[in-house]
């Protein structure tokens, strides 16, 4: 199984735009074989002084695939070239951890 943490900081105040367009190709993505989960997470709130948030711009892309392979046929996808293409202008950054299970 492959780990993925995705850090995507929007332009300032374009978040929610960002995130509507993820929320679009969630399903598709859902129907890829090998996608485990995959899903945006933004901070919670009321958690207390131990939380360091990331900041009001920035959400994450949890996901879970079965394989390296199933990863990049996702990253390959014509969606998520789209996707890409939307977005571009309202991304400021974008980091990609891929992990192994310890």
């Amino acid at each position: 199984m492959i780990h993925v943490i995705a850090i995507i900081t929007a332009k300032p105040g374009k978040r929610a735009d960002v995130i509507a367009a993820f929320q679009k190709i969630v399903p598709v993505v859902h129907k890829e074989q090998g996608c485990i989960e995959y899903g945006a997470a933004i901070d919670a709130e009321g958690m207390g002084s131990f939380q360091t948030k990331f900041g009001p711009d920035t959400y994450l892309v949890i996901e879970k695939w079965a394989s390296p392979a199933a990863l990049a046929a996702h990253s390959a996808a014509p969606h998520m070239a789209e996707f890409r293409d939307k977005t571009k202008d309202l991304i400021a950054s974008r980091v990609i951890h891929v992990l192994s299970p310890a």
